[in-house]
């Protein structure tokens, strides 16, 4: 158990800044000494969250629209400058590289703490089908709701497009509508330690957060909410283990021939597994889309270096021809349009099912990735928890690492909320503990058939291919089994967690 210790002038006075239901025993300071954390006395926070990402951001608007946890003392602490972001703006016609797909669970846990209404909706594209093929043996499986469904969360939308820009400048609108909230931006993290016994306090077991220019802050909680690479996962001594895919992530933005088949009001996404890895194309409004092409480094280097003609020739040729063409193409350092023009006319295709032509890219939206696989040991340690990219990191192939991220923070805030509504402390592993064991395993889940996928769909020959082929025309032709699939993607199946408590 923790105490905070008072000199006897403190004993006559309570501890407004704190939560009173997270209130510590008072007694007699203890000989136990600690390194000294400086001169300095920390400001005293319930939550000190590291990291002004999606998942950071949306933690501290769901705590603060809470009634519950409303009054919690909470503080943000992000290395960019955020005003950057709050003004962040682009043309209609232009998007950024950098944008995620949304569930409609996700998109209705963002509308629940009112930060949906602060995103800019015309720069959000809900599609409502899918394309998924196997590019060696063209097996193929469709997902899509029936058409008479209403476009709701639990109807035929299967998940909304935005860039990331988008849904961080609309959190922090949210966030600056709530106020309460310290904000430390552009501030470096130097170290977090553990503090010290004082005259008047004693810190010894709180996290102590310890910013460039000496700023310190003392967290009940801290929540790191910081990357893959986590300071705050390296503070609390939490492993994190997994495997490097040697694959690299391309992104770019592009600009189509039309709107497609299904017009606007029918958006389409489309993904075909090649041996390297998969190549997808999701819509953004209007004629344009998004390009994630998981490939090898060299592959990726290649495509960086060339011109925007045979840039555009090779995703074009991504979709339409076979491997073994691709592979040939990407041997050639220039000239992929000229010999793009020559193969099609030796191949067959459908072209009602694949996207519709790229006739362009975004100047200075192409860049690349690494990609990986990443699991930390444990969610939360004593006045530690993680969420998003610091827990876990995911293949892009499902797109689901951000909804993966609100799904954390969505569970950890009703841990929160819990906890303060029950007089518990806050930031004690055991109060934490319904949190990690709600998501712990889920994501395990996600993490593992998302590996597996990638690696079941890098084999370019043999007997798995067939097997491979077999069942996913398999589930295409089981509606009952194709359905649970995609409600479990959307977010609206079966609540795994509970079977992992």
């Amino acid at each position: 158990m923790d105490y905070i210790v008072l000199s006897r002038s403190q004993l006559r006075r309570p501890l407004a800044s704190l939560c009173r239901s997270c209130s510590r025993r008072i007694l007699p300071r203890r000989s136990r000494s600690y390194a000294s954390v400086g001169s300095q006395q920390p400001d005293i926070y319930d939550v000190v969250c590291v990291g002004g990402g999606p998942a950071g951001l949306s933690l501290l608007t769901a705590l603060r629209t809470n009634p519950t946890t409303a009054g919690l003392r909470v503080a943000l602490v992000e290395a960019q400058d955020l005003r950057k972001i709050r003004a962040w703006e682009l043309s209609p016609d232009r998007f950024s590289n950098r944008c995620s797909s949304l569930t409609p669970s996700s998109a209705r846990f963002l509308d629940s703490i009112g930060a949906w209404a602060h995103v800019r909706r015309d720069r959000v594209q809900p599609y409502h089908e899918m394309q998924v093929w196997d590019g060696v043996t063209d097996a193929r499986i469709e997902f899509e709701w029936g058409t008479g469904a209403k476009d709701t969360g639990n109807g035929r939308t299967i998940a909304y497009m935005t860039e990331n820009l988008n849904l961080t400048s609309g959190l922090l609108r949210r966030l600056d509508e709530l106020a309460g909230v310290a904000v430390f931006d552009g501030a470096r993290v130097e170290d977090i330690t553990f503090g010290e016994e004082t005259e008047d306090l004693d810190f010894r077991e709180w996290p102590i957060v310890h910013l460039a220019g000496g700023k310190q802050l003392a967290a009940r909680l801290l929540v790191g909410a910081d990357g893959a690479n986590s300071p705050v996962r390296t503070f609390a001594g939490i492993e994190s283990r997994g495997w490097d895919y040697e694959r690299h992530g391309v992104v770019a933005t592009l600009e189509l021939e039309g709107e497609g088949r299904g017009g606007d009001d029918m958006k389409i996404a489309y993904q075909r597994f090649l041996p390297t890895g998969p190549v997808a194309m999701l819509p953004m409004p209007g004629n344009y889309s998004t390009l994630v092409w998981s490939t090898t480094p060299s592959n990726a280097a290649l495509l960086k270096s060339l011109s925007t003609k045979d840039f555009v020739a090779l995703v074009n040729a991504a979709f339409r021809l076979s491997p073994v063409d691709l592979e040939f193409m990407h041997t050639l350092s220039s000239g992929q349009e000229e010999e793009l023009s020559w193969r099609l006319q030796h191949t067959a295709f459908n072209r009602q099912v694949i996207p519709q032509t790229v006739v362009g890219v975004q100047e200075g939206t192409v860049a690349s990735f690494p990609l990986k696989m990443r699991h930390a040991d444990t969610y939360i340690g004593e006045r530690v928890a993680l969420v998003g990219d610091a827990a876990h990191t995911i293949h892009p192939l499902a797109g689901q690492g951000l909804n993966q991220g609100q799904g954390d923070v969505e569970s950890l805030s009703r841990t929160i909320e819990y906890a303060v509504a029950h007089g518990q402390d806050l930031g004690a592993r055991m109060s934490l503990e319904p949190y990690n064991a709600e998501r712990y395993g889920p994501n395990h889940v996600l993490l593992g058939v998302c590996d597996k996928l990638h690696k079941v769909y890098s084999v370019g020959s043999g007997p798995l291919v067939p097997l491979r082929s077999l069942g996913l025309s398999a589930v295409n032709a089981m509606g009952p089994l194709k359905s649970f699939f995609m409600d479990q993607a959307a977010g609206n199946g079966v609540k795994f967690g509970k079977l992992f408590r």
